[in-house]
């Protein structure tokens, strides 16, 4: 007697094992990772399905952290920034650990504070070339690099530019006692007689609590714009390191 194919659900949700977390389509999940020793996976759930023997699966896009992707992690990128991928995976439902909240770059900026469960993104990856969207990000200071949303940064009252301290032979400490900052080229030119603005530099606390930081997509109203762009992944400097997620 032939064996009767499993019919498939599409399911509006479920619940995750040992939990009353539930998980529907579009929410960001972490799956076991399959080295214990390494951080849970990040994905977005596309579809979840169950058979009627009650296996349930769900359909999941991955996100990449960093190191994960063939460039590898570079110095402006943050603690907690994922790539969304181009990568569809699908997944036993119960290798699902818990749910997070993947923000957009922007929101992620304003947060007040970063639980466990926080991640932002603002690049799309594409897994089997190491393409990024977008490939060009606004650059600062004058190391010109992306902004890092865990570096602090500082912004000159006359060109409006942001600078690292570091880069400016600036303590972090000193920074805190500012009310007020010109960059040496502005103060060498003498602009900041003419352009500076009363409070248009705050000290590190005040910006750390704002959270008012140069995006990577620019400026909007009332925001800061760089000089330049820069291209993030040039393909000479990419490796060829694939993530090991199939193999989940």
């Amino acid at each position: 007697m032939a064996k009767s194919k499993a019919v498939k659900k599409v399911l509006d949700s479920h619940v995750i094992k040992g939990t009353h977390k539930v998980v529907k389509a579009g929410d960001c999940v972490l799956l076991r990772a399959s080295d214990p020793g390494n951080p849970p996976y990040v994905a977005r759930v596309e579809k979840i399905e169950s058979d009627n023997r009650n296996n349930v699966k769900v359909h999941v896009r991955w996100y990449y952290r960093p190191e994960e992707s063939m460039g590898g992690r570079r110095q402006f990128h943050g603690a907690k920034e994922l790539f969304l991928s181009d990568h569809y995976d699908i997944q036993s439902f119960d290798t699902i650990e818990g749910k997070c909240t993947v923000h957009t770059f922007k929101s992620y900026t304003k947060l007040d504070s970063v639980s466990a469960e926080d991640y932002f993104c603002r690049f799309e990856y594409k897994a089997s070339t190491g393409g990024f969207i977008p490939d060009r990000v606004a650059v600062y200071c004058k190391c010109e690099m992306p902004y890092n949303p865990d570096d602090l940064m500082v912004q000159c009252e006359a060109c409006k530019d942001w600078f690292h301290p570091s880069c400016m032979n600036l303590s972090q400490e000193q920074v805190k006692k500012m009310d007020h900052y010109v960059c040496p080229d502005c103060d060498a030119s003498g602009q900041q007689e003419g352009d500076k603005k009363q409070g248009s530099i705050e000290g590190a606390s005040a910006l750390e609590e704002s959270k008012s930081w140069p995006t990577d997509s620019g400026s909007q109203d009332g925001e800061k714009k760089s000089r330049n762009s820069h291209r993030v992944f040039p393909r000479s400097e990419q490796k060829n390191q694939r993530s090991g997620k199939n193999s989940k």
